[in-house]
């Protein structure tokens, strides 16, 4: 049997994928095609890290590592879910919920100081932030809205908050000595091992990392954000905030950028509780509380501090929040701010949903109030002032007539910003990081300060071929201006705007409108597009791709989880991913206690048509292709039904919705002509799901109300997961005709 690898991930997307995979693995069996999956969750990557020092019978398979391998081949056929991308509060929370099931595993050490303590830290780091997608993604992305979602959502628009003329919501970033500004690049002439020395102002070299090899045609950045700079612009942001009667908010992506933007985070905390560090700064750090981890972890902390000091900080906490500005909050019934967790405000999903709630965010009052929206690292935070600058001369857009702007995005083999991590440190102390070649040569250098952020990153030619490649194919298959969103001002993207130019001349781009502009300057010109209902390809870096991807589909659709993610691999394989929705882990909380899961799997059911095409074609299964023609025109059934899953419990719900693929599919199969026995098999099954309907519907929606236990977050019973998810009786015995 030909086979699909769907990943089993974690939050909703798990929960969803024990109610989905029954159905769509009956389906597929009729063209042969077998399911199978690989588990790529948090806490499968954490047992996995351990696998030698876990006794034999609580091992659990590196899949991350098997997929890593499986994607550079011609035969990859892979569905991948959103995971998370872990935190340190995240990694501690499923590393607490695995010793509770018996897993010997050690506590994450922040600073380790036995060798066994760092080899525990060793481990944990390694699958922490973006430790999937750059395994995975060994091709670039091509992430557009299907059609018959677009239509939908212009037949069904999303609601838009209005915009002010008057709005004092705007961004604030840096401008200078931060990444962008300071930012040094170089293509390598020949393939190379580099080294990055540190030199202090006084005293001898260190290596902070050695035998880094690069490639001919290679770009290497360097660049550093000065942390004196930072806390004198944070401090300014928290006055600003408070003159102007707005929101404070910062905006980074701690996830991902999981070494630096914890520290910028730690930074931004300080900054609005600048008289909490300054008296209790000493005691907080002496009792392991860091501002890195949030609020909330500090808060949660205070039993490790004398009664007096808790006392103190907890005085000092409410002085700040009663003297400084008004936080933006991420759950105002709870007093969650955007200061608690790093990984609660994540960037590229948090400025849409406040540009498309009229520039504002939620605050104590549980109201939504005029935000400063901090975004320190300039390289893109221009394209969020762009779009708001656009809403505030011209209002909010329009779903039923606005264009869309889908994006190719140049990501693959750790490409940019995201393969930084192994190449990101934070200085002690004065002095020089520099970057050299085999021969001892400085390509560049920086002059750095105790506290400084400095980073470097790597993208491969192959890579950068391959991105300007699908660039043309997209642009050609759909007729659409394609931009290049690259400043000549920044030092990375000069060096790609010569590769760009060059390899634009290897295709025949007769009749096409390329173009190369800045991030803002393609952003004003692609909201303008908007508004006319003209389309826009965004070829954009790695960053970039996941900020564009969120930011236009929210506006557009209401949301990123119904984007077709397509990753064609540069060895012949095929990457699906289901969306750019994150792991939703308020939707996990309804279902706990509500048993309503609002989940919406569309996105899985994109990725799962093209992948059945991949398979038609790669493997000649005609069947298979029968499978996407039918399962694309359910799906398209299912929204104008209006059976995707609604927000509020006794409605239909992530359950229901799957009942309605299943009955809409068999429905398709049954009625189509291209392959008849397969429509005389799956008939009967199409008529038993429509008379039974009544009562599958009954089944589905009587569970709900009430909490359900699936004895945990990050490492939940299968079996308790299946029993919740597949509640309709009716239902599995159908589907399990089919599969048998």
């Amino acid at each position: 049997m030909s086979k699909i690898i769907y990943t089993f991930t974690d939050e909703a997307p798990m929960l969803a994928t024990a109610s989905l995979l029954p159905i769509v693995r009956a389906y597929a069996g009729t063209a042969g095609v077998e399911l199978e999956t690989r588990d790529i969750s948090l806490a499968g990557r954490i047992l996995a890290a351990f696998n030698d020092v876990l006794p034999e019978d609580q091992r659990h398979d590196d899949a991350l590592a098997e997929l890593g391998q499986m994607v550079k081949t011609p035969e990859a056929n892979v569905i991948k879910l959103p995971n998370i991308s872990a935190s340190v509060p995240q990694l501690r929370a499923a590393i607490t919920e695995l010793q509770a099931a018996g897993y010997d595993l050690p506590d994450y050490p922040d600073e380790p100081k036995t060798d066994a303590e760092k080899d525990a830290k060793a481990r944990y780091d390694s699958v922490k932030g973006s430790a999937v997608n750059p395994v995975l993604r060994e091709g670039n992305s091509d992430r557009r809205a299907p059609k018959a979602v677009k239509n939908y959502a212009k037949q069904f628009p999303h609601s838009m908050g209005e915009w002010s003329k008057d709005s004092k919501s705007a961004v604030a970033t840096m401008g200078e000595n931060d990444f962008r500004s300071n930012e040094k690049s170089v293509t390598m002439p020949a393939d190379d091992e580099l080294t990055i020395e540190f030199t202090p102002a006084s005293g001898e070299p260190s290596t902070l990392k050695q035998g880094l090899k690069v490639l001919e045609g290679e770009v290497v950045d360097g660049t550093f954000m000065s942390a004196k700079a930072l806390d004198e612009f944070l401090a300014a942001q928290v006055k600003r905030a408070k003159d102007e009667g707005i929101l404070f908010s910062a905006h980074l992506k701690a996830t991902m950028m999981k070494v630096s933007d914890p520290v910028i985070f730690g930074h931004v905390v300080k900054a609005y509780f600048a008289d909490l560090f300054e008296k209790y700064g000493e005691q907080l750090e002496a009792a392991g509380l860091s501002a890195n981890n949030g609020l909330a972890a500090i808060e949660a902390g205070l039993d490790k501090l004398d009664a007096e000091t808790a006392a103190g900080v907890k005085k000092a906490i409410a002085d700040a929040y009663e003297n400084g500005p008004d936080v933006a909050m991420v759950n105002s019934a709870k007093g969650v701010t955007n200061l608690h967790v790093p990984s609660d405000v994540i960037v590229d999903a948090s400025m849409p949903a406040m540009i498309r709630t009229s520039g504002q965010m939620w605050n104590k009052d549980d109201q939504t109030q005029d935000a400063l929206a901090i975004i320190p690292d300039s390289s893109y935070a221009g394209v969020y002032q762009a779009v708001i600058d656009d809403c505030k001369a011209n209002g909010a857009y329009d779903p039923t007539t606005m264009g869309t702007v889908p994006n190719v995005g140049l990501m693959a083999q750790k490409a940019e910003e995201y393969g930084s991590h192994d190449k990101t440190f934070i200085l002690e102390e004065a002095g020089t990081v520099a970057v050299k070649n085999s021969a001892g040569e400085t390509l560049f250098s920086h002059e750095v300060e105790a506290g400084d952020i400095w980073r470097a990153c790597q993208t491969k030619d192959v890579p950068v071929q391959d991105w300007v490649k699908l660039a043309v194919t997209r642009a050609r298959a759909s007729q659409t201006p394609a931009v290049f969103w690259l400043d000549e001002t920044r030092a990375h993207d000069r060096e790609l705007i010569a590769k760009v130019e060059t390899y634009l001349k290897d295709h025949d781009t007769e009749g096409l409108d390329l173009r190369i502009m800045s991030p803002v300057e393609a952003a004003k010109l692609s909201v303008e597009r908007i508004r006319r209902g003209e389309d826009t390809i965004s070829v954009t870096g790695n960053v970039l791709r996941d900020y564009n991807t969120d930011l236009f589909p929210i506006l557009e659709l209401g949301t990123s989880a119904k984007m077709l993610s397509v990753v064609p691999l540069i060895n012949g394989g095929g990457l699906f991913e289901t969306g750019a929705g994150g792991s939703a882990p308020k939707h996990v909380q309804q279902l706990l206690e509500e048993n309503h899961l609002r989940w919406d799997s569309l996105g899985e059911f994109l990725a799962l048509a093209v992948s059945f095409e991949h398979e038609a074609t790669t493997n000649d299964n005609a069947r298979a292709q029968v499978l996407a023609d039918t399962l694309d025109a359910a799906t398209g059934t299912l929204l104008t039904e209006g059976k995707s899953p609604k927000r509020k419990v006794g409605e239909i719900d992530n359950r229901g919705s799957h009942f309605y693929l299943a009955l809409y599919w068999a429905q398709e199969l049954a009625k189509q002509t291209a392959d008849q026995p397969l429509a005389d098999a799956v008939a009967p099954i199409a008529t038993e799901l429509a008379e039974n309907e009544e009562k599958i519907v009954a089944e589905l929606a009587d569970v709900q109300g009430s909490s359900v236990d699936i004895a945990g977050y990050y490492f939940p019973n299968v079996a308790k997961v299946s029993e919740a998810m597949r509640p309709s009786a009716t239902l599995n015995a159908i589907m399990d005709k089919l599969a048998k």
